[in-house]
């Protein structure tokens, strides 16, 4: 359930823009409506669903507010991201923004784990983990290493999509590539990790 929580922003972002590219006429004249004058009918959807994923991001945080009475960091920097480069492509009508607000939030992690790992000696991907599984420092070390290498290499595919396919394919590719990806790599090292976990046991 968490899991789809998370993926809310993505899952809205996807639903509104199919929906506004089935109904072009509409969605034009919403865009234009809502963003101004001078929209081109093939720029609404991806404007419709970019003010969506800001909406539904706000409403993410309210949520986890109101339940927990405390927001993760990490939701706070997605907030800001999205309000940042979203708002820009609802700006300048110009979808290049949201297409780097990814890129920018993996590229952003991973920075966030070497930099740590490196200058301060703070391993977060132990602090997130280490009440659950009990593993050697070295394999600790490697598992930050690998999710900040994940994080970049998530950044380039990114751009890739991009900038190499349809502004479709891309939209498709946040829901289905990039999270298949995630679970594809988790269930990886799932798979790695056991062998540290079962030899420290």
């Amino acid at each position: 359930m968490k899991f789809l929580f998370d993926l809310l922003p993505v899952i809205l972002f996807f639903a509104t823009y199919k929906i506004a590219g089935a109904n072009p006429d509409a969605a034009h004249a919403l865009a234009t409506q809502w963003f101004g004058s001078g929209i081109m009918a093939t720029q609404a959807p991806i404007l419709i669903a970019t003010a969506a994923t800001i909406v539904a991001t706000f409403l993410q945080i309210a949520i986890v507010w109101i339940k927990h009475r405390k927001v993760d960091a990490m939701l706070w920097v997605s907030l800001a991201i999205i309000v940042v480069f979203g708002g820009a492509t609802l700006f300048f009508h110009n979808p290049t923004f949201i297409k780097w607000k990814p890129t920018a939030l993996y590229w952003l992690f991973g920075a966030v784990l070497l930099v740590s790992a490196s200058l301060f000696r703070r391993n977060l991907i132990r602090k997130m983990l280490e009440a659950q599984i009990q593993l050697p420092d070295s394999v600790w070390a490697r598992l930050n290493l690998a999710w900040a290498g994940f994080f970049l290499a998530m950044g380039l595919i990114n751009l890739y999509v991009a900038y190499s396919f349809s502004e479709e394919t891309w939209v498709n590719f946040k829901l289905f590539g990039a999270t298949g990806l995630m679970l594809a790599f988790v269930l990886g090292q799932g798979v790695y990790l056991s062998r540290h976990i079962e030899e420290t046991n």
